[in-house]
């Protein structure tokens, strides 16, 4: 998984890591929400009320399928 630079292969990151301006995805946040919504985007792990993570495997699959088509 070597495709994704500067992105972790494991553990779970929290979406200011993921998108626009820190993170590999140019999005904003509802536009993410709205791709995680329909499925295009993984769903969240949940760690608390207020407190969402994706697992970086999936992120890294996503970024790579992307990148593939």
């Amino acid at each position: 998984m070597s495709k994704v630079p500067h992105f972790p292969e494991t553990g779970f990151s929290r979406i200011n890591s993921i998108i626009k301006p820190h993170g590999p995805i140019p999005v904003s946040k509802s536009t993410w929400w709205e791709g995680v919504r329909s499925g295009r985007y993984p769903k969240p792990v949940k760690f608390g009320p207020k407190i969402s993570a994706w697992c970086n495997q999936d992120l890294r699959k996503m970024i790579e399928n992307a990148s593939n088509n």
